[in-house]
């Protein structure tokens, strides 16, 4: 997929104000953030930024895929079928995971009523430890457990390199990733941007 270069020039504002989203406090301290913030990579798999927004006639297949929530229960892309989808891959002593986790709760409640679903995927622990992180960072969507058997990831890497945690991807509404942010989003209006303009094309 080639990288639609308009994107850059799109985004340009919401990269300006990355320093400082990223350099806001949680509301509670995180030892695991506040060590990232300062330099630090603990539990965290390195990978370069990148912002990527691909052109519909660009786009491969529809991404199908299924799993078990954190909390028992069973979720698929055909329960979403029609919907714009942001999936992030994702787990709990993940520093930046945890730095960006306000960013993708702000852009869900900014979006969860104009049909758009977000998704988490957590490749890395168990339902309890998922449920706590949800408590503990106030997320209110859903992440399927995909440490046993990791099929989620392996059907979206079939489409697009999963090469970083966090990994965030954008599904229109045909099930195809119309974009995809490789390590942690720096500003929740760099992801807002995405989400408008997968909301804005036509099913």
């Amino acid at each position: 997929m080639p990288q639609n270069p308009r994107l850059v020039a799109r985004l340009t504002a919401a990269l300006g104000i990355a320093a400082l989203a990223v350099g806001l406090a949680a509301c509670t301290p995180d030892p695991v953030a506040e060590q990232y913030r300062e330099g630090g990579d603990t539990g965290y798999i390195a990978g370069e930024q990148l912002i990527q927004e691909f052109p519909a006639a660009d786009r491969g297949e529809p991404v199908v895929w299924e799993g078990v929530t954190e909390h028992g229960e069973k979720l698929s892309s055909e329960d979403l079928a029609g919907q714009v989808v942001v999936v992030n891959f994702w787990y709990a002593t993940c520093a930046p995971c945890r730095v960006e986790a306000a960013d993708l709760q702000k852009v869900y409640d900014e979006f969860k009523d104009d049909g758009v679903s977000f998704v988490g995927v957590n490749t890395f622990d168990q339902a309890d430890q998922a449920r706590s992180f949800a408590e503990e960072f106030g997320i209110t969507y859903p992440s399927i457990i995909d440490v046993d058997d990791a099929t989620v990831k392996l059907a979206f890497a079939a489409e697009t390199p999963i090469s970083a945690t966090p990994t965030t991807l954008v599904i229109d509404k045909q099930g195809r990733v119309a974009a995809r942010i490789l390590s942690m989003i720096e500003s929740p209006s760099i992801l807002s941007t995405l989400v408008k303009d997968a909301l804005a094309e036509k099913a």
